[in-house]
């Protein structure tokens, strides 16, 4: 996830489980593995959210343009 700046949705279709899933393990039960990761993977979670938004605008332009 940290390597290609993943979204969770992606790294769940990727590994064949769910997005509460991936969720669940990288933001509860990471930090008591490896906090450094945990903290390089806060920071790429954080950043999906913050884009979120757009995104979905993206989805949404690109639904009603048909392109």
């Amino acid at each position: 996830m940290v390597e290609n700046r993943a979204t969770v949705r992606a790294a769940a279709q990727k590994f064949g489980i769910s997005k509460s899933t991936v969720h669940k393990d990288l933001a509860e039960r990471l930090p008591a593995y490896d906090r450094g990761l945990y903290r390089q993977v806060k920071a790429v979670l954080d950043e999906n959210k913050a884009q979120r938004h757009i995104r979905g605008g993206m989805a949404t332009r690109k639904k009603y343009k048909g392109a």
